[in-house]
C-alpha cells in the first residue's frame, strides 16, 4: 500500500516502521514545517493517509483527503467538536474516514469491558464512578482523547450523571475525570468504583507506543474499498 502520514511525530515515525516492515511505501511524511505539501497527494498517488496531529491541524486535514478521494485513518484527539461535520463531508463526497480516540487492540478491549461493567454497577449507586488518567508532559490535550471515549461508555449506563467534568472539585451529577501529566509515561487510564468499604478498578497501562501504532497501521489496512465512517468497533466486531 502507499500510505501518506499526516504528522510526523512519536507515533508518525513508529508507524513509519512497523509499516515498512510490513512492506509498504510511504509516499509521504508531512509535519507542521511541511503541512503545505498536503495538496501534493490524491486518490492516484495514495492508497490511504494516517492523520495523527493537533487538535487545531486535524479537521482540516481530514477534510482535504476526504474531498479528494484519499481513504483517512486519523487518532487526533481535541477536535471531537467538530466530528458531525466530518462525518456530513465523508457522506457527501462518498468517502472513507476512520476515527479513534485510540488505536491499541487492548485499549478497545478496556473501552469493550468498560462498558459492560458500567451496565451492572449502575445497579449499586453506593459506589462512586470516576476516571484517572495519566500521560506525558508533551501531551497538550486534557483530557486524553481515551478518557473522554472511556466516559461517554459509562455514560450510557448512568443516565443520572449529566456529562463529564475534567479538573474540578468533585461536581454533583457530572463525571469525574482528573488527568495528570507526568515524565515518560506513555499512557495510563483507570477507572474506579469506590464505596465506603471497598474500590472496584478497571485500568489499561501502556508499555510503549507500539500498540497505538501497530492498531493504526492496521485500521489503515482494513479502511480501503469501504466507503463510510468506521471505529475500531467495526475493525474488532465488538
Amino acid at each position: 500500500m502507499k500510505i501518506l502520514l499526516i504528522g510526523y511525530g512519536k507515533m508518525g515515525k513508529t508507524i513509519e516502521q512497523l509499516a515498512l516492515a510490513k512492506g509498504h511505501e510511504i509516499v509521504g511524511k508531512l509535519d507542521h514545517t511541511s503541512a503545505s505539501q498536503l495538496t501534493s497527494f490524491n486518490a492516484q498517488n495514495t492508497d490511504v493517509a494516517i492523520e495523527f496531529t493537533h487538535p487545531e491541524a486535524a479537521f482540516s486535514n481530514i477534510s482535504y483527503c476526504l474531498e479528494n478521494g484519499i481513504p483517512v485513518v486519523s487518532g487526533s484527539t481535541g477536535w471531537q467538536e467538530r466530528m458531525q461535520e466530518a462525518r456530513e463531508l465523508c457522506e457527501k463526497n462518498a468517502g472513507s474516514f476512520m476515527y479513534a480516540s485510540n488505536f491499541s487492540i487492548g485499549v478497545n478491549l478496556f473501552f469493550h469491558f468498560n462498558e459492560y461493567i458500567a451496565s451492572r454497577m449502575q445497579q449499586y449507586p453506593e459506589y462512586a464512578v470516576g476516571i484517572r488518567e495519566i500521560h506525558h508532559t508533551q501531551k497538550v490535550d486534557h483530557p486524553s482523547g481515551t478518557a473522554i471515549t472511556t466516559a461517554e461508555g459509562i455514560l450510557q449506563s448512568y443516565q443520572n450523571l449529566d456529562g463529564w467534568v475534567n479538573e474540578a472539585p468533585e461536581t454533583e451529577g457530572k463525571l469525574p475525570i482528573v488527568s495528570e501529566r507526568t515524565d515518560d509515561v506513555i499512557g495510563t487510564h483507570i477507572v474506579r468504583y469506590a464505596s465506603a468499604i471497598d474500590e472496584i478498578e478497571l485500568s489499561h497501562v501502556a508499555h510503549s507506543r507500539t500498540g497505538f501504532a501497530a492498531g493504526a497501521l492496521m485500521a489503515a489496512e482494513w479502511l480501503p474499498g469501504k466507503k463510510g465512517v468506521f471505529g475500531m468497533k467495526d475493525l474488532m466486531n465488538l
